[in-house]
């Protein structure tokens, strides 16, 4: 069957959900239905086995169909990579990511599958990084539902990819905050005029949206900017009062949304 008129599942794995949108495929795609599967965390082992092993439930409908998955941040770690001129091939860079792993998280880091893309086309390149264990599993958990694996996607790339014309209003120039929330943390990418700056990952409680300015203004110091930068883009879990923040510039997208939305 030609992948255009294949079904498409679009599945976001979170540590304590399965976030679910099927869409019927043809000329023009459309999604038939989403749902959310409640995940019960596991008591011992890492955070993801507990919502791959109940994906069987999420796929036992979709024999046949392609599967694009997007991992919660929480299970991916990121490094920017400097521009850099000796750099000549993509395995060079390759290459520099894993020592930048090795050199930040330690021996465990050779057990990790590393991704390596350009952001712009002079600006640094982004390293992705997550247990190859967790995409052995992924793609099991497909083959055993007769389903097509397709991609694996980090939430801050796809969320990234899916600036929409709401944010792009907030974004001006390209600078901003991008903020992903999920359930204790946050993570933070810095845009400076459409460059990737900086991705920081830092624990938090529900009192956060009160006290995200001081945590952004916290991080402005710290990466030593003339100035804070007054721009966020918000991905939540639930509702965002953008009104708060006085003389900041706010705008707020649907974490689960973003990860059911095909693109």
């Amino acid at each position: 069957m030609s992948p255009l008129w294949r079904n498409h599942l679009r599945v976001g794995v979170c540590a304590d959900r399965l976030l679910l949108a099927e869409y019927r495929r043809g000329l023009r795609p459309s999604k038939a239905q989403q749902r959310v599967l409640p995940v019960q965390p596991g008591a011992n082992g890492p955070e993801w086995k507990a919502p791959v092993a109940a994906l069987p439930e999420a796929l036992k409908e979709a024999r046949g169909a392609e599967v694009s998955i997007v991992l919660a941040d929480q299970f991916v770690r990121y490094a920017l990579l400097a521009p850099n001129e000796a750099l000549k091939s993509d395995e060079q860079w390759l290459a520099l990511a894993r020592h930048r792993f090795g050199a930040i998280y330690g021996p465990a880091a050779a057990a990790w599958d590393v991704k390596v893309t350009e952001t712009s086309p002079a600006g640094p390149r982004l390293a992705c990084a997550l247990e190859r264990e967790i995409l052995e599993a992924l793609a099991m958990q497909a083959s055993g539902a007769g389903a097509a694996l397709v991609s694996v996607q980090p939430f801050l790339v796809a969320a990234f990819n899916r600036l929409n014309e709401k944010t792009r209003k907030v974004l001006g120039d390209g600078t901003c905050w991008l903020v992903v929330e999920e359930p204790g943390r946050l993570t933070l990418a810095l845009l400076l005029r459409g460059v990737w700056t900086a991705i920081r990952s830092r624990r938090i409680d529900a009192r956060w949206q009160m006290v995200l300015p001081q945590i952004l203004e916290r991080e402005s110091a710290f990466l030593g900017l003339d100035k804070p930068c007054t721009s966020v883009v918000a991905c939540t879990q639930g509702e965002f009062d953008a009104a708060q923040y006085e003389d900041w510039r706010a705008c707020a997208m649907d974490y689960r949304d973003l990860a059911m939305a095909m693109g």
